[in-house]
């Protein structure tokens, strides 16, 4: 009986130790140093702008109705497509007034040199007087120069009668009409739209970098960006140029970085496309980096817990380049150490 009473006692002991050595022994979630590739970033968003000529307003240099319209809005055009005609009656009528004035011309104009003619021969033959003689090498002349203004005035019509002919001035696809077929258009010191034409193979992201970070950038630079379209699917671009004058958004200087679209990924970008940027800053390749929730900040320094023997010791360590997941740590830790994450 009384070696009963001893054992309960002694099972309830070792019940306790255990339950002891279950509390003190902690679990850490670690990760292992190793050599990576950091890169430095700056993250930007922007929009995808048509480049400089890629967006076309196409309109009329003469007043008239539209007589035929040939496009849609989405319709893919080439240079040189008959976009639009105007009734071209009157501008006809003036051209071929003017055609047939200049046949009157060439007429007046072949008279008037043989009677020149004539007149110098009559005069090498003292038949006629040096006056009567300049007289009709005058009457060529102003037939000559009568001609030429009017030849002016066909080509003109010409130009005029052209005009009434909407050509596509480059490739692209129509944006938007803004005339229907019926419409009267007057041009005056501006020439009325007729539709808008947009190059989307020429297209460029504007991306608005917060003036902290502007410095950091350097044309040439490679940058990746997303669009909501295409989840997932990272473009790449190269800084093309960056605009010296600053825009204020919502109360932020922000400075416009243009990129050259690289890579399209065989995807259709289109204009006023929001994106997420990512320009290429710096680039490290085998440098020991680690989770930026690995470090520790106290004091103005930076610490790291390094596990050894299931147990944590802290250690300064000198940080490097930083991005949004990684550090590089110049001193302070070697490669295969196992360092614990925090939360």
């Amino acid at each position: 009986m009384k070696n009963t009473i001893w054992f309960f006692p002694l099972i309830l002991l070792v019940s306790l130790a255990a339950c002891n050595n279950e509390v003190v022994e902690q679990k850490y979630e670690t990760t292992v140093v190793q050599q990576r590739s950091i890169s430095s970033t700056v993250l930007a968003t922007g929009i995808i702008k048509p480049k400089v000529g890629a967006e076309v307003r196409v309109g009329s240099r003469v007043s008239g109705i539209v007589k035929i319209l040939n496009v849609h809005v989405g319709d893919r055009v080439r240079k040189g497509d008959l976009l639009a005609s105007l009734d071209d009656i009157e501008l006809k009528a003036q051209y071929d007034q003017a055609a047939a004035n200049l046949e009157n011309a060439k007429t007046e104009i072949k008279y008037a040199g043989i009677e020149k003619e004539r007149q110098e021969e009559l005069l090498k033959r003292g038949l006629l007087s040096q006056q009567a003689s300049d007289l009709a090498t005058k009457a060529f002349e102003i037939a000559q120069a009568q001609g030429n203004q009017i030849a002016a005035s066909l080509r003109y019509a010409k130009i005029q009668l052209d005009y009434t002919k909407i050509i596509a001035p480059i490739d692209g696809v129509v944006a938007s009409v803004s005339t229907q077929e019926g419409e009267t258009v007057t041009a005056t010191f501006t020439a009325p739209t007729f539709l808008t034409i947009i190059d989307l193979k020429r297209l460029e992201v504007r991306a608005y970098v917060d003036e902290t970070d502007i410095g950091k950038i350097i044309v040439g630079q490679k940058a990746k960006f997303t669009v909501d379209t295409y989840a997932g699917t990272n473009f790449a671009g190269i800084v093309k140029a960056i605009y010296p004058k600053a825009e204020l958004i919502d109360n932020v200087v922000n400075y416009v970085v243009i990129i050259d679209i690289a890579d399209s990924k065989n995807k259709i970008l289109r204009p006023e496309m929001t994106t997420t940027v990512n320009i290429l800053n710096e680039t490290l390749e085998n440098v020991i980096a680690v989770p930026n929730n690995a470090l520790i900040h106290k004091n103005g320094e930076d610490y790291v817990s390094v596990l050894k023997d299931g147990k944590p010791e802290e250690r300064k360590v000198t940080p490097g380049l930083k991005n949004k997941t990684l550090t590089q740590i110049v001193s302070g830790v070697v490669k295969n150490e196992e360092l614990i994450l925090h939360q």
